[in-house]
């Protein structure tokens, strides 16, 4: 069996050495092995894919095959009715449409008003909320345990509920608001908080500053519409190609406008390489097929995609019309689609040469800081511990003292603390000695 394909596409067929490589020399000998067949490799002769000259002729692969120079075609070959009635095509190995490149800096938005919040993920937030209200609360805790935060005039404890979720927000901003822990137990919970923020102070600010020196992804111009509603980028296509004849043809109102634009503008490129060359030089959308801007994606780091796809066609084999072989090869393609071996064959060939550098940063989630995060839970439980060692110490002297039970005496301090009445100072504890 002998194979057309186009000469030296990137990534379908290139050469090495004396052979070829690429994702069609891939997928037949994917399906050879499902077959069972073998096969010899020559490269088309005028290397088109094939159309139809004035006197109604194709040339091009669908020539060859149609004229039986060849027995199956693989290469990218958009499946189109004018040659399913030329030839038999398979099952689409790869689907496409048409998409448009453009630079990162021309594709940039700069109308996100809440990107300050998306520094950090959803889920950092509300580790950190969650975070906020437990230290809050573990610092009323302890000075309402610790005997040393009663140590005032009249006995008088400054930590009250507001004043503790304020003091927590006041270290978060590094401002401070005291009055400050004099217990041990509540410095610890404060000097772990301070460090929890810190922490968490410089991850947001080394975001941001990452954020503000990168080229922001976000498509402002995302769609085929956004790109016929602007005047300040130039897009166009490769003249007189299938992609030129979709929006010539097309009754969808945008894309017509899209023609037209084009038209008048003359701002055609004769080759898919000088489209992608002008849209690398900036101020220029190339319109082409999906796959071959994914390819110049990986290969230009600057270039983006947009993300809408239209006009959806499918690659497939070809082989001359009532051949055997059709319906087991669109076996083979879908079997090697379920597989996976399709996919596979696509990441590998499609594989991108960019390395993230000065890239936008992703938001921050929790599992990134777990660790500040399991401190901050060790430095609370450990302030509540040292807390309660605190009242049980004063416990027990003043049981020794008045002759009572130390739990009994624990009870009732921890009773008088949080139901506001008088809790028992050293000077009243000499008094009834």
């Amino acid at each position: 069996m002998s194979l057309h394909n186009v000469m030296s596409e990137e990534p379908y067929a290139m050469s090495k050495g004396s052979e070829l490589e690429g994702f069609c020399i891939d997928l037949l000998s994917a399906v050879s092995k499902k077959l069972n067949f073998k096969y010899d490799i020559h490269l088309v002769k005028d290397g088109r894919y094939g159309i139809t000259d004035d006197s109604g002729n194709w040339n091009g692969m669908i020539g060859e095959v149609v004229r039986g120079e060849a027995d199956i075609a693989v290469a990218p070959l958009t499946l189109t009715a004018k040659r399913e009635t030329a030839v038999d095509m398979s099952k689409p190995f790869m689907q496409t449409g048409l998409s448009f490149i453009l630079m990162k800096d021309l594709a940039s938005d700069d109308s996100q008003f809440l990107s300050l919040l998306n520094l950090f993920s959803t889920e950092m937030w509300m580790g950190l909320l969650v975070a906020y209200l437990l230290t809050s609360a573990c610092i009323f805790l302890v000075s309402r345990i610790s005997p040393c935060e009663w140590e005032q005039p009249e006995n008088e404890n400054v930590f009250t509920l507001s004043h503790s979720f304020w003091y927590t927000v006041g270290a978060l901003t590094l401002q401070g608001a005291g009055p400050h822990p004099k217990a041990l137990s509540g410095r610890v919970i404060t000097a772990i908080w301070w460090l929890f923020s810190l922490v968490l102070l410089a991850c947001y600010f080394a975001n941001l500053s990452l954020w503000l020196h990168s080229d922001n992804q976000q498509l402002s111009i995302k769609s085929f519409e956004d790109l016929a509603n602007q005047n300040l980028i130039e897009y166009g296509t490769i003249k007189d190609s299938s992609s030129f004849a979709f929006f010539k043809n097309s009754n969808n109102p945008t894309y017509h406008r899209i023609y037209e634009h084009i038209k008048d503008a003359q701002s055609y490129s004769l080759t898919a390489t000088e489209g992608i060359h002008r849209a690398l030089k900036g101020n220029y959308a190339f319109i082409g097929e999906s796959v071959s801007l994914d390819l110049a994606v990986a290969r230009y780091c600057n270039l983006t995609r947009a993300p809408e796809i239209i006009g959806m066609r499918g690659y497939s084999i070809a082989a001359p019309l009532g051949s055997p072989l059709i319906k087991n090869l669109s076996v083979a393609i879908l079997q090697l689609s379920e597989s996976g071996e399709l996919d596979y064959l696509r990441s590998k060939w499609w594989a991108s040469s960019c390395v993230a550098k000065n890239g936008k940063s992703a938001p921050l989630k929790p599992a990134s800081l777990k660790g500040i995060f399991l401190l901050l839970a060790l430095g609370l439980g450990l302030g509540l511990f040292l807390a309660l060692m605190e009242l049980a110490a004063k416990s027990r002297k003043i049981a020794n003292t008045q002759q009572k039970s130390c739990c009994s005496v624990m009870s009732a301090e921890l009773s008088q603390r949080f139901r506001g009445g008088e809790v028992t100072s050293p000077e009243s504890e000499k008094s009834k000695a």
